[in-house]
């Protein structure tokens, strides 16, 4: 699962398994995914397409995929509204959708993450989560409590499974995902930490023969670790496909790391003799794609929608329309401006985009750009007869650069980027002869782009009042070693 792709979730409905990952702050929220092979993989839709659910603003993290019943449901993780992180509940009729909402079920002082519900060894159902205790310095309880059967409320007591206890684990343990193997429950969790450049992630297992406990960790953890090629895996959920025995977690790919951000990796396990779940070498199996070009986007808006890939940031659902070979983006006055945005999935890459220059409005600039975050993003903008390079850090916005244009009806821009660090702007008016944006150096260092937790998006802007849209004809994204 190529790509800013953390904390996956898999389950197999029917003969055809669905995957899921965290979305962080970009909508929509929550891509489906469909595969009858664990390896092609297709995106069909959201489990939240459009507009969030009331409760919560931020940090949609972690889903989990459970089926049962003829329904689909769908626990995650969402910061409620000037509270705390709680884990809620979704469901559907088809794992398609559409979701309903039902809320939270727990959202404990300090935070509570990554539910993940099973039953017990009686059929009871359960929801198994982390207390957050590590965002407070404190550490990091795994709770299970039952819920009830209409499987939307937790009632009765909490109970600790354990906490973080090992020295690999560091200031916390999360990110359960419970499978029952022969006479035990097995529990696949990560330690330490997850994500940026000084992430130090891995994977454990605990068993227990009840699902409230006892439960005894793995002497040989962590099961799976870094290697050359991938760095920091964890969080993941187990699937079986014709008696073998996967784990579908992130890691960062080393050449990459956080400006691709943690992409879904497949890794076999196998059972020892102990019982134990078993990772060859302790490290991810996954190699990377020996052509990153199966991996290109081209979207010149031929479609009557806009294709699913396209994302915004979350909460904020740009007004667009697809119509004549076009992308119709109406402009917005706050912050970067409305945008849309796609992954990227390589640290050298190129990105290219044409827009209608002569009918941008006065007060209305449309262009390309390279984002982390609302306050970190580089961006090359075009209107007012002139076009501009803009450099966006901690929210500070300068102007580093202005060109003169007149007498141009349509304009090309490109972005090229090496390493994930170092970020050039160039323009055409003829889409043949391009001429870079005079900067000090010959490219800008965007090496503080990333947030801690994602990868870089590339994004269509639309800058001004919402009486003005932007048309943009063509988007390319070409990735290279």
């Amino acid at each position: 699962m190529p790509g800013d792709f953390p904390d996956p979730t898999i389950a197999k409905i029917g003969n055809t398994y669905w995957a899921s990952a965290t979305s962080a702050e970009w909508g929509p929220v929550f891509p489906l995914f469909k595969s009858d092979n664990l390896v092609d993989w297709e995106l069909v839709t959201h489990v939240f397409p459009g507009q969030l659910p009331d409760w919560c603003d931020a940090n949609f993290w972690a889903p989990e995929i459970f089926y049962e019943g003829g329904k689909t449901y769908i626990y995650y993780t969402a910061r409620k509204k000037g509270g705390p992180l709680c884990v809620a509940v979704a469901s559907a009729d088809q794992p398609e959708g559409p979701y309903t909402d039902h809320g939270p079920l727990v959202g404990q002082r300090l935070g509570s993450i990554d539910g993940f519900p099973v039953r017990d060894e009686h059929g009871d159902l359960y929801l198994v989560w982390k207390e957050d205790g590590n965002s407070k310095s404190k550490p990091t309880p795994i709770w299970a409590q039952r819920i009830n059967e209409k499987r939307m409320a937790l009632v009765g007591k909490k109970v600790e499974l354990f906490r973080n206890t090992e020295k690999w684990e560091g200031c916390l343990v999360e990110g359960s995902a419970i499978v029952r193997h022969d006479e035990y429950f097995y529990m696949f969790y990560a330690g330490n930490g997850c994500c940026g450049k000084c992430c130090n992630y891995a994977t454990g297992v605990a068993r227990a023969k009840s699902l409230l406990g006892p439960w005894e960790k793995c002497p040989q953890n962590p099961i799976l670790d870094k290697n050359k090629t991938w760095k920091c895996p964890g969080h993941g959920t187990v699937a079986e496909y014709e008696g073998r025995w996967f784990l579908l977690h992130h890691a960062y790919y080393t050449d990459s790391h956080e400006f691709v951000g943690r992409q879904g990796i497949l890794s076999e396990f196998t059972w020892n003799a102990e019982g134990w779940p078993e990772f060859e070498g302790k490290s991810p199996q996954a190699a990377p794609l020996p052509d990153l070009s199966v991996l290109n986007v081209t979207d010149d808006f031929a479609s009557s929608q806009l294709a699913q890939t396209w994302q915004w940031p979350v909460g904020e659902q740009p007004e667009v329309g697809v119509s004549d070979g076009q992308l119709l983006l109406t402009a917005n006055t706050t912050g970067l401006g409305a945008m849309v945005a796609q992954r990227t999935f390589a640290a050298t890459y190129k990105a290219v985009t044409s827009l209608d220059f002569a009918n941008l409005a006065p007060g209305t600039f449309a262009g390309i750009a390279a984002i982390g975050d609302h306050f970190n993003a580089l961006s090359l903008l075009a209107g007012d007869n002139s076009l501009q390079l803009w450099h966006v850090k901690g929210g500070t916005q300068q102007c580093l650069t202005k060109v003169a244009l007149s007498d141009c009806k349509q304009l090309w821009l490109r972005l090229e980027v090496w390493g994930g660090q170092r970020y050039r702007f160039c323009y055409s008016t003829d889409g043949t002869s391009w001429l870079a944006m005079p900067t000090e150096s010959f490219a800008i260092n965007g090496t503080y782009l990333p947030p801690w937790d994602r990868g870089i998006r590339i994004a269509l802007l639309a800058q001004g009042p919402a009486t003005s849209t932007v048309a943009f004809n063509h988007f390319s994204l070409r990735n290279k070693r």
